[in-house]
Parts: C-alpha cells; structure tokens; sequence
C-alpha cells in the first residue's frame, strides 16, 4: 500500500454521522456536557449542605461562609491545572523517567 496524500485519508474518515461530523464526536459531546452537568450539580449539593442547619442534615455555616468555601473551591479546581501545567514545565520529572526508563 502506497503512502496516502493527505485528501485521501480525510475521504477515508467516515462523516456521516450527526449532521455530517464523525460519529465520536456526539459521544465527546455528550461526556463532556454529564461531566459538566454533575460538577455543576455537585457543586450546588455542596453548598446546601455547608449552610442548611444540622438538624436538616447540613453543617449550619451561614450563607455568606459557605458561598465562600464554594468560590475557594471552584477557584482552586481551576488553578490546579496552572499548577500542573508549571511541574510539568519546570519540574519536569516525566522526561527524567522516560530517560530512565529508555535506558
């Protein structure tokens, strides 16, 4: 088999799925919108919980505390990829263990 220009391969992608788009690309759609549908969800759960009274079954924060717990940990979810991000430039001990392990 010859090697394939590059408008061969596209014409070998099937795209006749949704509206002509590949087939997977529903499936990435729809993980994608649960995912964010129940750490939304969650996330409201959460604070109910951090502010209902504890014979509601609740830890009784007041409302103001607990919508600040939730801005912390909304904040933080999002500010630990920037962490990531920085160990694997900086850091960067996964090129270390490749090294070692092509070795």
């Amino acid at each position: 088999m010859g090697k394939m220009t590059r408008e061969e391969m596209v014409e070998t992608v099937p795209q006749h799925g949704f509206f002509g788009h590949p087939r997977g690309l529903g499936i990435l759609f729809f993980v994608e919108f649960w995912e964010r549908f129940s750490y939304y969800g969650m996330r409201a759960i959460l604070l109910y919980y951090l502010y209902f009274t504890v014979s509601q079954g609740g830890l009784g924060l007041d409302k103001i505390t607990a919508q600040q717990i939730m801005a912390m940990y909304g904040s933080l979810i999002f500010m630990t990829g920037i962490l990531g991000g920085w160990v694997a430039d900086f850091i960067n001990i996964y090129d270390r263990y490749i090294r070692w392990l092509g070795s």
